[in-house]
């Protein structure tokens, strides 16, 4: 699979699936991230036109799809939907969140320990699941297999088969990745549970050792030394190096059985099959750009009829200009996916939410009121804070969306705190500025309309607050008030005294500035005190 950094255009639909973001392509086609509503988002595999070029091509798909709806398994990213007579054939998988292995072992190093043994039994469990319907995986490599935290999850599965049985070369060369085809596949021979062994056995090898098995390089060398089993697993974990150097035998009869596999590795583990660690399985940017209302509604496998859709999608030239073949690649997810659908907030909860929120800014219309400067200054901080704050969230939310959960994730955001207390100053610079205009021009109305000076004030207040909550950038300073807000604004009763205790302090201020009048400290008097202007008292 390989990136690209196109998302699909707006409003595109495939069989009633609406397309939100592109998370790869390769031999067989691009796969996007696709949603009906009230259901789970999918994977959506568009199908290029070589591959279902004409009626039989599309009936070997319908019986591969066929076969491989029975697999079920948790190791799979099984198929949930297909339409293989469509005018686009898509085939539609349960959608992953997590890195590629290829990627994942870039980001956090060979994997080692309990935790191979585990990546290697759960990639035997699925291979197994796949085998006991009848149907091999024949392209398992490290693009082929999604890291949902420390388990891997097998996709792509027997979709290689349609390509093989029409005989689809690329470059001149079968359809595959060099360094994870069986020898006997090199020499044309077919595909056997065999050719899956291997392929699972260097998949496993490069997970143990940050390498492909059999080296880079033109594909001739690598394919050669495939021939050979001449392979390089230096460095891989001497409890699995014996089990992966049988399976990656150049003759398939010497090849351990999948069976013979599974029953190596739960002799290997001590304590029987090693157990995943508690984790958070990470919530990608795509899958984000995915998630309705209703996302636990269940995604139900189709009868490949498409649903009516308002704007059909129809094969465009430009559109399969942008395919392109690179079987060595990896997966990876763009961010051009347009914003995020909108959670639906109930009527009474949006009321109270704004209600809390207008307490707040009579706080701050207050506060200007009483003492101007230090208000500002009081201000100025807790937005600065909050920027800096809403900064870190999100640089330390990137991260767990690119590579999950990590045990020193506390660590890293704790030493990165002072940059993102630098890096928030512009921000709240430019902001204040922003809402100082905004408080000047509101100045300017009330000297026109001879208000006295605390309602004047108090409405530069108002502004002032009003500029924080819109100008540039303040998407910063809402998204952590928000965070605060709206879980208080769902329950009624913290809601009404949090409110209303904000709400009398906003009052207090006001009533202290009636009362003894504005304060300017640190300064003796209001600026151009010594200037007469009428209506100011």
């Amino acid at each position: 699979m390989t990136t690209s950094p196109k998302a699909p255009p707006p409003g595109l639909t495939v069989g009633g699936y609406a397309l939100r973001a592109r998370l790869g392509e390769g031999g067989m086609g691009v796969v996007h991230l696709g949603q009906k509503p009230g259901e789970r988002p999918v994977a959506i595999k568009v199908l290029r036109p070589h591959v279902v070029g004409d009626d039989e091509a599309r009936r070997r798909l319908a019986r591969e799809v066929s076969s491989l709806t029975r697999v079920r398994s948790r190791r799979i990213a099984e198929i949930v939907d297909a339409d293989p007579w469509g005018e686009i054939p898509y085939v539609a998988t349960r959608y992953v969140p997590g890195l590629s292995l290829h990627d994942h072992v870039q980001e956090e190093g060979a994997l080692a320990g309990d935790d191979l043994l585990w990546f290697a039994d759960c990639l035997a469990e699925a291979l197994d699941a796949v085998h006991a319907v009848g149907v091999l995986h024949r392209d398992i490599k490290p693009s082929n297999v999604i890291m949902e935290g420390r388990t891997p999850i097998l996709i792509d599965f027997g979709l290689a088969r349609v390509a093989e049985d029409s005989r689809i070369t690329m470059n001149g060369w079968l359809l595959g990745t060099p360094g994870y085809l069986a020898p006997e596949i090199l020499y044309g021979e077919d595909a056997t549970a065999a050719s899956d062994v291997h392929a699972w056995a260097a998949t496993v090898a490069y997970a143990g050792t940050g390498r492909a098995p059999f080296g880079r390089g033109p594909s001739v060398a690598i394919m050669d030394r495939v021939r050979r089993g001449e392979h390089d697993l230096a460095g891989l974990d001497p409890d699995v190096l014996e089990l992966v150097e049988e399976a990656l035998a150049p003759e398939p009869a010497d090849r351990p059985s999948l069976d013979e596999v599974r029953d190596w590795l739960e002799d290997l583990a001590v304590d029987g099959t090693p157990q995943p660690r508690p984790h958070s399985a990470p919530v990608t940017l795509p899958y984000v750009a995915g998630v309705r209302d209703d996302l636990d509604a269940p995604t139900r496998v189709g009868t490949g009829v498409a649903a009516p859709v308002a704007e059909p999608v129809h094969w465009s030239e430009d559109w399969d200009d942008d395919f392109h073949d690179d079987p060595a690649g990896t997966t990876e997810y763009v961010t051009d996916y347009g914003p995020p659908p909108r959670e639906h907030v109930p009527a009474g909860q949006r009321l109270r939410r704004t209600a809390t929120l207008l307490a707040l800014g009579g706080v701050v219309a207050g506060g200007v009121a009483l003492a101007p400067y230090v208000t500002l200054a009081v201000v100025f901080v807790g937005v600065w804070l909050l920027r800096s704050g809403s900064l870190a969230a999100s640089s330390h939310g990137n991260r767990r969306s690119r590579r999950g959960t990590r045990w020193y994730d506390g660590i890293q955001l704790l030493l990165a705190a002072p940059w993102h207390v630098v890096a928030g100053l512009g921000g709240t610079v430019l902001l204040m500025l922003w809402s100082l205009g905004i408080g000047a021009a509101v100045a300017l109305l009330c000297f026109a309309a001879s208000l006295s000076v605390l309602t004047s004030l108090a409405a530069i207040g108002a502004a002032l607050a009003l500029g924080l909550w819109w100008g540039p950038g303040s998407e910063r300073l809402r998204s952590p008030v928000r965070r605060a807000v709206d879980p208080l604004a769902r329950r009624g009763v913290p809601w009404l005294l949090v409110t209303l205790l904000v709400a009398a302090g906003a009052s207090g201020l006001g009533a202290g500035a009636s009362a003894r009048g504005t304060s300017w400290a640190p300064y003796d008097s209001a600026p151009f005190a010594d200037v007469h202007l009428p209506g100011w008292l």
